[in-house]
């Protein structure tokens, strides 16, 4: 990751949580410890947060704490070509009349350019996705009740709810913080605990990740690979990767990035 590109990470998640610890700040960027140190150094030297022992804290913290992860703002910016080819290919899984979940992210909204024309029910955490769906299409737009966390745009409740321990999918559209041979990896708690919640509702558990997610690592476990049933992904997977799908009896789709149509023409 470039310097200024982890610059924006370190100050959105500083901005995000009371504190940033050194070690998560590695996690989020794919950096070194001596990197992250180096960058926070720099930041503080400018007066953009404050250095403290094992990480970094905001100059003016927000009153609402967030989650952890990089901001949505931050990943809708990175490897975009291939997110917008997923998403495509994840569309064209849809039809009019279906139920379907799909989880918030920046791969995942992408699919809302290709379901303008649709007439389906949509049950989303994404504030981003709902808000979407609600002003440029037809479809039934159902969205739990929660907190809105901003750097994320999802919609999160601690404690569940009652819509979407009831809302049947026929397919459920899912991104993830990392994807290997223990499964889907998040890194925030209450994500988890909201993506539980649904993934059990759904008779088809759909994976959309770029080719850079099967290197990403986090601490939480979400679900295990006998749970999805496909993975969308783009050409850069490796053979080892696509090995370890097809062991754990995975449908694997490569999205064509060459194919792809402007978002807005869909």
């Amino acid at each position: 990751m470039h310097e200024t590109e982890r610059h924006r990470v370190i100050l959105a998640a500083a901005q995000s949580h009371p504190v940033v610890t050194v070690a998560e700040l590695c996690e989020m960027t794919g950096s070194s410890e001596a990197t992250i140190r180096r960058d926070i150094a720099a930041l503080d030297e400018h007066g953009k947060l404050r250095r403290v022992r094992g990480g970094a804290e905001a100059i003016n913290p927000p009153a609402q704490g967030g989650l952890m992860g990089r901001p949505f703002s931050v990943n809708e910016t990175i490897n975009i070509g291939q997110k917008r080819a997923i998403a495509r290919v994840a569309a064209e899984m849809c039809s009019d009349g279906e139920p379907i979940i799909i989880n918030g992210g920046t791969t995942t909204f992408q699919m809302v350019h290709h379901l303008t024309a649709r007439r389906m029910s949509v049950f989303t955490n994404s504030f981003a996705i709902a808000e979407f769906l609600i002003h440029n299409s037809r479809n039934s737009v159902v969205i739990p009740g929660g907190t809105v966390y901003r750097e994320q745009n999802v919609i999160l409740s601690p404690f569940g709810g009652v819509v979407a321990s009831h809302f049947y999918a026929k397919r459920m559209f899912i991104g993830c913080q990392g994807i290997g041979s223990h499964g889907l990896m998040e890194a925030d708690p209450m994500v988890v605990q909201s993506e539980l919640a649904l993934i059990g509702q759904a008779d088809e558990l759909i994976v959309l990740a770029d080719s850079s997610k099967f290197s990403g690592r986090s601490s939480l476990i979400l679900c295990g690979l006998d749970q999805i049933s496909t993975v969308i992904t783009d050409g850069g997977i490796r053979d080892e990767d696509r090995q370890m799908l097809e062991t754990a009896g995975v449908r694997l789709i490569v999205a064509d990035t060459m194919a792809q149509a402007e978002p807005n023409a869909a």
